[in-house]
């Protein structure tokens, strides 16, 4: 585990990317598209220390040492069928993402923050790209709505 990243630290940093996909998950809630959808965030999330090796902050937070060590666990998101209409829940995602941020200020590279926010970006579009909204998936892969949602990620991580 990296001594680089408090525990709390480690928290935000993991539980950004995982808000962020199930966030583009909800816009455009559906039961058979959910599946997909949540496959395909876990899918980006288990492969981010191979995607990323020389990134400290995704290694700290996702690498199979990081996950072993089990100091930190992703928070059960309690989320709140308001949230989900209003759109307050990709606002909650960019919270997080800021609070992520923050918490790396003065311990990464600016490059390695940016890889960082890149991640987040591949998990919340691999989410909008994993289902359509036709049935049992097919159809349109990315609605307008996980669209707006994308665009107000991808601003706030501004990449």
């Amino acid at each position: 585990m990296s001594t680089l990243y408090t525990d709390a630290e480690l928290q935000k940093i993991a539980q950004a990317p995982f808000l962020t996909g199930v966030a583009v998950s909800m816009v455009d809630l559906g039961l058979v598209s959910s599946i997909p959808e949540i496959a395909a965030l876990s899918s980006v999330l288990a492969d981010a220390a191979f995607k990323y090796p020389n990134n400290s902050i995704i290694q700290a937070a996702f690498s199979e040492q990081a996950i072993k060590d089990g100091k930190f666990q992703l928070e059960r998101l309690k989320v709140q069928p308001e949230e989900v209409k209003s759109g307050a829940i990709v606002d909650r995602a960019i919270d997080s993402i800021s609070e992520a941020v923050t918490a790396l200020s003065g311990k990464a590279s600016d490059q390695e923050i940016v890889q960082y926010k890149e991640f987040i970006y591949s998990a919340a579009e691999a989410v909008a790209k994993a289902a359509g909204s036709g049935l049992f998936g097919s159809g349109e892969k990315v609605s307008a709505t996980e669209n707006a949602a994308l665009s107000k990620i991808k601003l706030a991580l501004a990449i």
